[in-house]
């Protein structure tokens, strides 16, 4: 989400410490005061949003068009090996993940919320800072359901893995739709949040170092600060080669969760790591190309509306391109970006990515469209506009214009046919 949207204050306001409770019993060193939105801003209401009502309208997720029934379970995995790149109070490196696969019953276990009550509250006020267009009030951001079951057991087949990382300031979390077809359709999906990068973070308890959910550090638009831009993107890199290391580990056996909870039944003998794609959104998008060049485990990654070059260090000049663009990849790669999002970067960085010889990058575009409708914002912000919260232009600032029934399977398809291309979702039964 590295792109600021216009008329954001860059106030704190008193929303967001009133939702964060005692974030602001730490000083936040002022290197990391960057964003991808100007985040826990004032909401232009002068105090903390009013209590939810009985009124307040629940977005739906589309559902999933796979064959096979969805399991879920999250995890907390702490890389004791590096300090936190946000907030130097922090010893040690911690991320929230949450991994969907094909579940071999649901019966009994629970449908997920798409996101905890905790974190909810968070991103009413973050969100709508974000995105000026986006309702301050009158939506029930914690009642909204997913199409998966938590802790239900897995099926007893090898399945490949697809990481997903969100855009930059976005929660794991806003990619549920996409996530979901993938998982109905045979693969494992792992959602990657990145703490202090991402919007709101629930860990499972606080620590003496962070709140129980932590927000984003994020302030400006680290397009405009090339130093604090590589942080992030390098931060992301080495978050996803630590999670990598850590369903090798579960493949292995091991608990990689930090409360030792236990695994869905079958869930770790169901990776099948030879097998592992990536791909994200925005920065996240950057951080699938990229760390396919550098970690040789994925075999395969989707940009959707990624920059693949630096920001220029002066006004007026080229910014660096990424290794994954200046050398190309042996790998498949899909570029896939919208006629709403086009700029001289996007577009410069990208055509670099496609010079190499060797086919094995590919450019697609959705027309009628615009940046955030790779997120599950598609099918959520008609449905806003529909209940008179949100205008038209608003919605077509957000997603473009195109119909949800038309964005949300024309994404899918593309992610999907592309993965089951070059990593088929077909897997062999577990011994």
């Amino acid at each position: 989400m590295f792109r600021q949207q216009p008329g954001v204050s860059e106030r704190v306001g008193r929303a967001g410490r009133a939702v964060t409770a005692a974030v602001d019993r730490r000083t936040v060193a002022k290197s990391v005061v960057l964003a991808a939105g100007l985040l826990l801003t004032g909401t232009g209401t002068g105090g903390v949003a009013r209590a939810r009502t009985a009124d307040d309208v629940t977005v739906r997720l589309p559902a999933p068009t796979g064959p096979h029934r969805i399991g879920t379970t999250t995890l907390h995995l702490v890389d004791h090996t590096r300090r936190d790149p946000w907030d130097p109070t922090t010893p040690v490196r911690e991320v929230m993940v949450s991994v969907f696969y094909p579940a071999r019953t649901v019966r009994g276990y629970p449908v997920a919320r798409q996101m905890t009550k905790d974190a909810a509250k968070l991103f009413a006020v973050i969100d709508p800072a974000i995105h000026p267009g986006l309702p301050k009030a009158g939506v029930n951001w914690a009642a909204t359901t997913t199409h998966a079951h938590t802790g239900a057991p897995a099926q007893s087949v090898r399945r490949p893995v697809l990481l997903y990382s969100p855009g930059g300031g976005d929660p794991r979390t806003l990619g549920t739709a996409t996530v979901e077809e993938l998982a109905s359709r045979g693969y494992v999906v792992v959602t990657v949040d990145h703490p202090g990068d991402a919007s709101e973070v629930d860990f499972p308890t606080g620590t003496p170092h962070r709140e129980k959910v932590r927000p984003t550090v994020f302030r400006g638009d680290p397009r405009t600060d090339p130093g604090l831009f590589r942080t992030a993107i390098d931060t992301r890199i080495a978050d996803t080669r630590f999670v990598l290391d850590k369903l090798e580990a579960m493949a292995a056996g091991h608990l990689p969760d930090a409360e030792r909870r236990a695994l869905p039944e079958n869930l770790g003998s169901a990776l099948d790591l030879r097998r592992v794609g990536m791909y994200g959104h925005s920065a996240g998008g950057t951080t699938a190309a990229e760390a396919m060049y550098e970690d040789r485990r994925i075999r395969a990654a989707v940009n959707l509306e990624g920059y693949l070059n630096h920001p220029p260090g002066k006004p007026g000049r080229a910014g660096k391109l990424f290794p994954v663009a200046r050398h190309g990849v042996d790998r498949p790669l899909l570029l896939l970006g919208t006629d709403g999002f086009r700029d001289e970067d996007i577009d410069r960085s990208w055509s670099a990515m496609l010079a190499h010889p060797g086919g094995h990058t590919r450019r697609r575009q959705l027309d009628n469209a615009t940046h955030w409708v790779f997120t599950d914002y598609a099918a959520m912000a008609p449905q806003l506009q529909a209940a008179g919260l949100m205008t038209a232009d608003s919605r077509i600032k957000l997603v473009g214009a195109i119909d949800p029934a038309q964005s949300v399977p024309a994404v899918r398809d593309h992610v999907l046919s592309f993965f089951a291309r070059h990593l088929p979702p077909s897997g062999a039964p577990l011994p």
